[in-house]
This record gives structure tokens, sequence and C-alpha cells, in this order.
């Protein structure tokens, strides 16, 4: 039966149309998700779906006594309120039934015993049994300790949290309260990945028909069941995952391009036989009605978009040495108390790496990666920086945007401050992310937070006064829609310099990363692959009795190689051969040789000669692999089983051979 029944919804904002026809029904443990770019419509319809913004036509229908709520990311209003208080405060038939029931115990044990009253009581208890009894409370207290708040976290006040931890608050609630109706506006934001996978899991447990909005695709597959596909004012209801129907829209768009195509060239055909034969006699009349037959032909448009999307790549960088960065022995702390959050910590970026960095919140991911870009000082430990290293740093807010400029200076004057170009040649780097005429001349405090992180982007790219050649990247997919991000893929797979990349974006790590760096007990560990590779021997590892101890009895296990331990109480597995501090064969600076000591030689010209050609091998392997990666790009790669697992066993193979190449280079090396 269902729950929710939306039929022909339209809705104009400013004179303008902006939702047409939107029909779907939903039934319960149902999840649409709702696709679309930023400003079709995805926020608006939530809230008309809510109740909160009017329906111009069309008729919503809801069940009888169904619930619904909202969770969107406009921040609590009533901040001196505790976290349990205000999460509690979504229950409100429950506190209702509570109340009712306490007045109806204190008039029983004032003597008033009469069968109405006990009645009364009765269906109270009844009406709060159905709501999951007593225990209500304990589910609102579980979904806040699941978002990642503990224990003394319930007692404070909400003004004492910061704007993410009070959009998590507001999940919270929503979660709490139990409706059959459950609307969700990106409910990934904020979270880390681990809290994404215990909500993913906990929406799906749940029983109750759910419509959400997210940018989130490892989110969005592993939740949905349906898609309803909102562009350019219409929609477009889709029962299936979300990967089914990226697939089908990819289907779609590809027989309208050849049934274009197809139907263009049959009116080229006509068109030079009319313009052939249309004053020649003999033909004339064959002309005349192919000018008729013409005229009548309707011609095959695709569908209208909401606008264009991003579109960009880096510049070819300058090479650098081998080594980017290589840390020993690091401490980072943070505040002025000096919590140490990094304890011993070890860390080497090669040249063309693309590592990423992942932990929960508050591990020190952010205070590291700022550590490594020369924005904040290493508390101890050595930090080396190799040859040639020009750094394009990303923060999670674009703080550096327009920095040292005037608060009121304008996106393209601080465009044209950050990348050394004249005003016609930013207005045209600006137009490739979405800044054109008017928006260009917006003063940077006025951005949207999406605005921000495309004028970021372009920034990022379009440097001319010192074009980077390591890229350290901290969320740089916060507040962009599903294209953008797919662009931002695009441009960072095909990036020949360094990455070091934060980002909760499963999907983005998936397709930008080739190794992966955990913050683990305060140290840093190392495991060879993305991140399918790393979730895997995570999860090898959480299944072993011994999985705190690598090199335990399990470590000839599957997938126990991958894991290098990086600081901490483990001592790295290979001793990284560039050691760029110190002397030249790596001892300590200052540290004597023994006297009598033969001073050992330098390399001679047949082992240099081997070294190169054995980097020129390394870099052979990497353009294959960045090629193939390129290829499996194509959906059709992982179409069916068969395509699937051979995409698999090349992708693997030139994974391979890219680590053989290593290793003969550093045996060479070393």
């Amino acid at each position: 039966m269902a729950v929710l029944i939306a039929s022909d919804l339209h809705k104009d904002m400013a004179g303008q149309p902006l939702l047409r026809g939107v029909s779907f029904k939903l039934e319960r443990r149902e999840r649409m998700t709702i696709a679309g770019r930023n400003g079709a419509g995805k926020t608006t319809l939530l809230r008309m779906l809510a109740g909160e913004t009017s329906i111009d036509r069309g008729e919503l229908s809801l069940a009888k006594g169904a619930r619904i709520a909202l969770h969107d990311q406009r921040p609590p209003r009533e901040r001196a309120l505790s976290l349990r208080d205000y999460v509690l405060s979504g229950c409100v038939e429950e506190l209702q039934i509570e109340a009712e029931l306490a007045d109806l115990e204190r008039r029983m044990a004032e003597g008033d015993t009469g069968e109405t009253l006990l009645d009364r009581y009765a269906r109270a208890q009844a009406r709060l049994e159905a709501r999951g009894g007593y225990l209500w409370r304990d589910r609102a207290t579980n979904m806040s300790r699941g978002l990642g708040f503990d224990e003394s976290d319930l007692g404070r006040a909400l003004d004492s949290f910061s704007g993410g931890q009070l959009t998590r608050a507001s999940l919270a609630r929503a979660l709490a309260t139990g409706v059959d109706v459950l609307l969700l506006d990106e409910p990934t934001n904020h979270l880390d990945i681990e809290s994404l996978e215990w909500l993913e899991q906990t929406l799906v447990e749940l029983d109750a028909a759910i419509v959400l909005v997210a940018h989130d695709r490892w989110f969005l597959e592993a939740v949905g069941t349906s898609v309803l596909e909102l562009e350019a004012g219409r929609t477009r209801f889709f029962a299936g995952t979300w990967h089914r129907w990226r697939r089908e829209q990819a289907a779609r768009e590809m027989a309208l391009g050849k049934a274009i195509d197809k139907q263009q060239a049959e009116i080229e055909r006509m068109e030079r036989f009319i313009e052939r034969f249309r004053y020649k006699a003999t033909k004339a009349k064959q002309a005349q009605s192919r000018v008729k037959k013409l005229a009548k032909v309707e011609r095959i448009e695709r569908d209208p978009k909401d606008g264009k999307g991003l579109e960009f790549a880096f510049a070819a960088p300058e090479r650098t040495g081998r080594v980017i960065f290589e840390l020993l022995d690091g401490r980072v702390e943070v505040g002025e108390d000096h919590i140490v959050l990094l304890e011993h910590a070890e860390l080497w970026l090669e040249r063309g790496e693309h590592v990423s960095l992942v932990g929960p919140n508050g591990t020190g991911k952010t205070t590291l990666i700022e550590t490594l870009a020369g924005r904040r000082a290493l508390a101890a430990g050595r930090l080396s920086t190799g040859h040639n290293v020009k750094i394009g740093y990303l923060s999670q807010h674009a703080d550096e945007l327009g920095a040292g400029g005037a608060r009121s200076q304008s996106v393209v004057e601080a465009t044209q401050r950050d990348t050394g170009r004249n005003q016609g040649r930013a207005r045209a780097l600006l137009g490739r992310f979405l800044f054109s005429g008017e928006d260009a001349d917006k003063p940077l405090d006025g951005l949207s937070g999406g605005e921000r992180r495309r004028l970021s982007l372009a920034v990022l790219v379009g440097s001319e006064s010192h074009p980077p050649n390591v890229l350290i990247l901290d969320e740089p997919t916060n507040h962009l829609d599903i294209e953008s991000r797919e662009a931002l893929e695009d441009a960072l797979r095909a990036f020949p310099g360094a990455i070091l990349l934060v980002s909760h974006d499963r999907a983005l790590l998936d397709a930008v990363g080739t190794r992966t760096v955990a913050v683990e007990d305060h140290a840093l560990r190392s495991y060879e692959g993305g991140w399918p590779e790393y979730v895997r021997v995570r999860e090898e590892m959480r299944s072993s009795p011994h999985a705190g101890s690598p090199a335990g009895p399990h470590a000839d296990r599957p997938g126990a190689a991958h894991a290098r331990p990086h600081g901490g109480a483990h001592a790295p597995l290979r001793q990284p051969s560039h050691a760029t501090a110190g002397t030249a064969n790596g001892s300590e600076p200052g540290k004597l040789e023994p006297k009598g000591k033969p001073k050992p030689k330098g390399p001679s010209k047949n082992s240099l000669s081997a070294q190169q050609q054995a980097e020129h091998a390394v870099e052979a392997a990497e353009a294959a692999m960045r090629a193939l990666q390129d290829e499996l790009a194509d959906p059709a790669a992982w179409a069916t089983q068969y395509e699937s697992a051979k995409s698999e066993a090349r992708h693997t193979a030139a994974r391979r051979a890219v680590e053989e190449a290593y290793t003969h280079l550093e045996t060479l090396v070393d």
C-alpha cells in the first residue's frame, strides 16, 4: 500500500517554471533518490512534500495517519537546548503521550479510578507501544551515537557545537522520529566514512518510505531503490538502483545521438537532391516532392538541460624529483593545549603517486596536509621536500581564495590576483567554471558554497605564475553536484603529477587513489592499492583475532602484504631509498664515519644508465596504467560479468607491471 503519492505537481519560482508534472508513488521500505544539477529544484520538491512550500498545481496524498519528517541544511533555531532535548523534540507524539500518561497516573494516584480514566490510560499506553514503547528514547540516543556523538555530547547546549555538528544533530533528530515518510536533503554532509557506512545500513533497515537528495554516488547506490530525474523542469521516474539508472541514462543518450545523426544524414541527402535537381525539368517533380517531405520532418532534438557542466584539465606540470615528501618520526599537534593528533608519524609521497588519506573526523588529516603544504609548523620530527616541488593546495572551505586582498573584491579580481592572468584571460577561465557575465563580477563574500568551490578549482587549474606539479586537496567535492564531481575525477585521474587527497567521497577515492594512507591510533598506516583494496584488507583485519598485529600468525593470509605499518609502534616495511636529509648514505646528519673506513665509491656509468632505463620503464608502465584507467572508465567495460572479470584482470596486470617496474628500479638504486 502506498504511503505517499504525488500526482502532476507543478511549481514556479520568481515567475519561471521550476517543476512540471512530478509524479511518483512510494511504499514502505522504498527509497527514492532525486537526481539533478544544483538549482534543478531538488530541495524545493522535498519542502513541497513536507508541506513547508506550497504546490502550485497537482495533488499530494499521504496515507491516513502517516507521519512525515524533513532533514535539510538549515541549522536548529533553538540553540539553548541540549543535544538530547533537541533530538527528542522531533518525537512530538511520543512526548505528548508520555505527558498524557503522567497526568493520568497523577489523577489515579489521587484516587480517580473511574472506567473512563482507565480506558484513556490503556489507549495511551497502546499508542506509546506502537511507537516503540518507553524505549523510544534509546532509539534517539542510538541515532546520535551512530552519527559520531558520544554520551558527554548529549548534555551540551547546541550553541557549543560547530556548524557541521549541528547538521549531524538535525539528521539524528529526523532519524529518531520513527516517521512513515523520511525526507533527507544532503544527509551525507559532514559525515566521515564510518558514519556514512552506519547511515547506509540504518536507512536500508528502516521501515519507512524515504526520499533523499545526495551527491555521494556510493551512498546513492547502496541506499536507493528508485530514481526521480529532474532536468530543466521535466521529470522522469526510474524504478531501479542508481547505477542501473546511470546505465539506462547513458544508453538513452547514446540511442538519441544515433537517431539524431541518422536523421541529419537523411535530411542532408534530401537537401542535396533538391539542390541538384530542383531546376532540372525532368527531375523537378521529384525535387518538389522531397521539399514537401522535408517540411514535414519532425526534427529529433536533445532534451533541454539545466546548463552546461564543468569540463577542465590540468596543464602538464614540470617534472619533480622522485621524492615529493618524506616525513620521519613526525608529531602533529593542534590548539593552545598542544593536543597530539599524530605521533611518530611516517609518510612518503613519490612522483606521480595518487595517494588517498583517510580516517575518522578529528584524527588530524586536515592538520597533517596543512603541515605538508607549509601552512602549519611540524611539532616534532623531520619533513623533507623534494626537488622542484610546486604545491597546489585546496582547503576544505576554500579559505585561500583572495588571500591578502580586499574583502569586497570580485570573483574576476580574485582570479586575476591568484592566477596572474589579465582580465580577459581570467574571464575566459571563469567561463569554463560556469562563471559567465555578471557572475564573474560577484563579490567573494556573496558566493555560495558551490560557487566558492568552483572558483577555488578555477584558480588551481588556471595558475600561470606557479602551475602546480603536486596537488594537496582537502574535501574537493564539497558542495559540487554529481556532474561536477565526475569532471573533477576525470581531471585528477589524468593529472600526471602527485596527488595527496583527503575526501569522504568514496567514488572519488576509488577513481583517483592508487595507494591509501589511513590514520589509525594516532599513527599513519599505508595500504597498497586504492579504496576497494583498502576496504578489503580492513575487513580482513577486523575479522581476524590478530587484527592489530599484521606481523602475527596471520601475516601470510591474502591481503596482509598490502598493509604497510607507517609510524607508531610499527616500523616501515621498507626504508625509503631517497633519504634527502642527512648524509649521502642516509645516515644521521653530523654523525662521523669510523676512521680508516674506505670512502664508498659512486655509481658507475653502467649503473646510472641502468637506473635511467628503469626510470623510463616506470614512466611507461604508469602511462599504460593511466591509459587503461581511462579506457575502463567506460561503463561498457563493466556491463556484464564477463566484461567486469576481463577488465579487473587487465587492471590487475597493469598495476603489477607498475609495481614490478618500481621494484626493479629500487634494486638498482639501493
